[in-house]
C-alpha cells in the first residue's frame, strides 16, 4: 500500500487532525483501509461515509469518485474480506488431503483463524448488513467461499452408500452454521470475544465429530 500517515510542514494538516496522504490512483485502497480501521475501533455501523473520507485524508466529496455511498464502500471491504477468506479456506482444505475428515477439520480451524486474525474484515463480511441483491460481486465472493464448505461436505457424503447420503448442501449449511457460531462467539479477535474454558478449535472439532457420526460418516476412528 503506497500511502501513509503524515504531517505537512511539521504541523497537522488541514481540518485540525492528522490526515493520510496517498499517491495518485490509490484513493480506493486508502478508503478501504480507512474503513477497516474505523470498523476495528467503532464497529461496522459506527461511522459515516464522511468519517471514512476524513480518516483517509480526503474531502467528503472525494469518495464518490469510487463509491456511490457508504454501502458501496462497505461492500468493497466485505468483498475483499471474502476473497481473503476463500484463500484461507482453500489452503486449509488442500483438495481434501490427507483425508476428507482431517481436511474438513483444517478448514474449520481456518474459519476460526480468520475471525481471530482479521476481525475488521470478518465484521464487514457478516455484520455490516450490506444488501446482497444490490452488490452482486459481494454475493459471488461469499458464494465462492461457501462453495469450499459445500465441496468438503460433498466429499464426506460420498463416503456413505448412495441410499444413505444426506444432501451435501444441507450438511454444508449445518457445518457452516456451527463454525460461524463458534467463530463469532469464541474466536473473534476483538472485544466481542467471549471467554471459553477450552480452545474454540477443540469445541468446533467436537461438534463436527458428533454431527458427522450422527450421520453415520466415518471419522477415522476419532471419538470412538
Amino acid at each position: 500500500m503506497s500511502w501513509s500517515r503524515k504531517r505537512r510542514g511539521g504541523a497537522e494538516s488541514e481540518g485540525g487532525g492528522e490526515r493520510r496522504g496517498y499517491h495518485h490512483g490509490n484513493l480506493r485502497e486508502a478508503l478501504i483501509q480507512a474503513a477497516l480501521e474505523l470498523i476495528a475501533s467503532k464497529g461496522p455501523a459506527g461511522f459515516t461515509f464522511a468519517e471514512a473520507a476524513r480518516s483517509a485524508g480526503v474531502s467528503p466529496a472525494a469518495p464518490y469518485r469510487h463509491f456511490r455511498d457508504r454501502d458501496a464502500l462497505m461492500a468493497d471491504v466485505a468483498t475483499q474480506g471474502f476473497e481473503r477468506f476463500e484463500s484461507f479456506l482453500r489452503h486449509a482444505w488442500a483438495d481434501g488431503r490427507p483425508d476428507s475428515f482431517t481436511a474438513l477439520c483444517n478448514l474449520g480451524r481456518a474459519y476460526l483463524a480468520f475471525a481471530r486474525t482479521e476481525p475488521a474484515y470478518y465484521a464487514a463480511m457478516f455484520e455490516a448488513g450490506v444488501p446482497l441483491d444490490d452488490h452482486p460481486a459481494l454475493r459471488e465472493a461469499g458464494d465462492r467461499a461457501f462453495a469450499l464448505v459445500r465441496d468438503a461436505s460433498a466429499a464426506l457424503c460420498e463416503t456413505l452408500p448412495k441410499d444413505r447420503r444426506p444432501p451435501a448442501l444441507m450438511m454444508a449449511l449445518h457445518v457452516w452454521a456451527l463454525a460461524h457460531g463458534i467463530a463469532s462467539l469464541f474466536a473473534r479477535g476483538d472485544a466481542g470475544r467471549r471467554r471459553l474454558p477450552m480452545d474454540p478449535e477443540d469445541l468446533l472439532e467436537a461438534g463436527v465429530l458428533i454431527y458427522l457420526q450422527g450421520l453415520g460418516i466415518d471419522t477415522g476412528g476419532k471419538g470412538s
